[in-house]
């Protein structure tokens, strides 16, 4: 009988093996080409939709044959199912239905049956169903006889290529090599080497830590080591690996092509070039920036999935000549949606952009995102570390949970990308790991000031970390409360706050006082839960994750948010979020997500009697996972009521990461101690799998 070492290594060489296959299947197959179109652009916006109905039927054109798929001009942010038709003459040729959730793009593609032959003189019919918000309708508006007008959606046919991926790799490296700095094809091959040195990475630490005879014989010794020097070799490979993997996502994601990150860029330049802080939301930047945009052809490619980047010899020279023009890095003191963002992450930003003073705009933006990419290993070695003080007794579990996080997509494009989520994440797996400690250890002097110093960068790093404040103050107290120490502890606790708030309030005071943005989402917070109805505003939360329950009004009709929207734009919305998995992987997906939620649950259930004795720490970690949720929930509703458009980006989420590696941990001491090590070598291949396919979509969406 094998052993549950052996039983590991199999499990891990058979899911790489497979994986291997599932790549070479998917590098012979063809990229998806535009085969003809209905003629109609969609330069203007022809109308807007509030409710579910048919939007007519027009004039197709030409479908040709092999079409598998129509992509029309509708665009939202969470966008109602659409039903398509094409019609010869009164017969349906082929149709199809997109589910609900999609966005945020300008447009969504319906997978349709093949069409066998080409049809002359077509009819397009599209239907939407329940919309969450108005649906943007780019086209042309035509009259009708009765002297209305109807809107005409821009239509395109898509078909597979005639080309395999492995045929376009060297022109696709040539691509991806002009819109970064340094440029060359050899940054493409360079993100090839770097994802082999990931697997490599983390079959080492799985090895590793399947060979230690600890793995079923109490705590291990290291438990409790404050000092850096005695971290176990394994979390840091596991930060390692979160490094590299985040500096592939930086090398793959196309410059300015990820969330606000122009406005990133703006507030960094901004503060390193004049000290100042913004003064504007305005998305009108700096010379210098405008005309990197510009070059880049940055508005054009954003949100729109049916065009690539620069990739023509003569876009690649007006790049150059614009990055190379002498021109002002100071604008008007504008930085879009950052405006109102703390100045410490972007205060830190700052260094690497004077270290890239000697080079274009695109050497310093490369800098800023391997600043990043340091991040994410923080994030990974603190969830590692974070994994060890709760489930301390099987070393081997807590690979799977450091290693769970290190190779998270949404990790890696976060943290290789311009944006305070990525140090946000950093920070807040530091705290989780202090929590740990306090609850284990005691909330020692030390302790306590670390963590209310924490607490204080967290504040000063985005504001959504008020989010996790109320929990973080409750579980302080119910640790310091507790115990034959309860008196001198509570008074070490009262210094967290003490150290928390007086830099966050400095901050906002000299904000206020100079008239800049000081409070971002606290703002939005705010307005929300003094301007709306307390019940309306606790159902929209609920429904945001949950479904909804009798006598709740319906603000998503037609949609699962926890499905379409939160789990599927955790398996795959990259780039401005317009970049996703076909409509398959995310049905695919559920079935290793529910086996893990439940080997998790199984886990906890099995061991409840250990668990009960570590409520207060468990209720803690509840309080500030409902609290993160309930602000973004809270931010979303206001901003569906003063802009009539619904925000939900996983990444808002990212800095519970260290909770999901413990459930992943967790997950894999469910399938038991012979087959627990199997299930944690399925779920680490797994991950790896997700973040190697994750980047080689977008490579699809720009590149391809």
């Amino acid at each position: 009988m094998l052993s549950p070492g052996r039983r590991a290594r199999l499990a891990l060489a058979v899911a790489l093996a497979v994986t291997l296959v599932a790549l070479g299947i998917v590098l012979t197959r063809s990229p998806t080409a535009v085969a003809g179109s209905d003629g109609v652009s969609d330069a203007l916006v022809a109308t807007h939709l509030h409710r579910a109905g048919r939007i007519g039927c027009q004039p197709a054109g030409t479908v040709p044959q092999g079409t598998d798929a129509i992509r029309v001009s509708l665009a939202a942010n969470v966008g109602p199912s659409v039903r398509v038709r094409v019609l010869a003459g009164p017969r349906t040729v082929t149709a199809g239905e997109r589910a609900p959730g999609w966005g945020t793009t300008d447009t969504v593609t319906v997978p349709v049956g093949r069409v066998a032959r080409t049809i002359g003189a077509a009819t397009l019919c599209t239907t939407i169903g329940a919309t969450v918000e108005p649906i943007q309708v780019d086209g042309v508006l035509t009259p009708t006889g009765s002297g209305r007008t109807v809107p005409r959606l821009r239509a395109e046919y898509l078909r597979p290529g005639t080309s395999s991926w492995l045929s376009l790799i060297a022109s696709i490296a040539a691509d991806i090599g002009i819109e970064h700095a340094p440029s060359g094809a050899w940054s493409a091959y360079l993100v090839i080497a770097l994802m082999l040195a990931v697997a490599t990475l983390a079959v080492s630490v799985l090895l590793g830590q399947l060979s230690d005879d600890r793995g079923a014989a109490g705590p291990s010794r290291d438990i409790g080591a404050g000092r850096l020097a005695r971290i176990p070799r394994a979390a840091w490979l596991c930060a390692l690996a979160a490094v590299l993997s985040a500096v592939c996502w930086s090398l793959v994601t196309p410059p300015f092509q990820a969330p606000d990150e122009p406005a990133h860029f703006a507030y960094t330049q901004l503060l390193a070039e004049t000290g100042e802080l913004p003064v504007s939301s305005s998305g009108l930047y700096s010379p210098q920036e405008e005309l990197a945009l510009r070059g880049l052809h940055q508005q054009e490619v954003q949100f729109s999935p049916e065009d690539r980047t620069i990739s023509t010899p003569s876009q690649a020279q007006e790049l150059s000549e614009d990055l190379s023009r002498r021109v002002s890095g100071v604008g008007s003191g504008n930085a879009g949606d950052a405006a109102s963002e703390p100045p410490l992450y972007y205060a830190l930003e700052a260094i690497p952009y004077y270290l890239g003073s000697g080079g274009t705009l695109l050497v310093r933006l490369e800098l800023m995102r391997l600043l990043g990419a340091l991040m994410a290993g923080v994030s990974a070695l603190f969830t590692f570390l974070f994994v060890r003080e709760s489930l301390p007794a099987v070393p081997w579990a807590w690979a799977v949970g450091g290693l769970g996080a290190a190779l998270t997509p949404l990790l890696g494009f976060t943290s290789g990308t311009l944006t305070p989520d990525a140090m946000l994440c950093a920070v807040c797996a530091v705290v989780f790991y202090l929590l740990a400690r306090m609850f284990r250890r005691g909330l020692t002097p030390r302790l306590a000031i670390v963590l209310g110093l924490l607490v204080a960068v967290g504040l000063l790093t985005k504001l959504s970390f008020l989010g996790l404040a109320p929990g973080l103050a409750a579980g302080v107290v119910l640790s310091a409360s507790g115990g034959a120490r309860a008196k001198r502890d509570l008074a070490r606790a009262a210094a967290v706050p003490a150290l928390a708030l007086s830099p966050a309030l400095v901050c906002v005071l000299v904000a206020l006082l100079g008239h800049q943005p000081a409070l971002g989402i606290a703002s939005s917070t705010i307005h929300a839960l003094g301007a709306h109805s307390p019940l309306e505003l606790i159902s929209y939360v609920w429904q945001t994750y949950l479904p909804r329950l009798p006598g709740m009004s319906s603000f998503f009709p037609g949609i699962s948010t926890l499905r379409q929207l939160w789990f599927a734009r955790v398996v795959g919305d990259y780039g401005w979020l317009d970049t996703s998995f076909p409509l398959w992987v995310d049905s695919a997906a559920l079935v290793p997500a529910t086996l893990i939620g439940a080997l998790a649950l199984g886990a906890a259930l099995a061991r409840r009697a250990a668990l009960r004795r570590r409520l207060p720490e468990l209720l803690t970690y509840l309080a500030m996972g409902v609290g993160l949720m309930a602000l973004v929930g809270i931010y979303a509703f206001d901003a569906r009521v003063s802009e009539g458009a619904t925000y939900f980006q996983p990444r808002y989420l990212l800095p519970l990461l260290p909770l999901a590696g413990a459930c992943l941990a967790l997950a894999a001491r469910g399938a038991g101690r012979r087959w627990g090590p199997a299930a944690g070598a399925l779920i680490v291949a797994l991950l790896l799998a997700h973040d190697i396919f994750a980047q080689l979509q977008v490579v699809a969406r720009f590149y391809g």
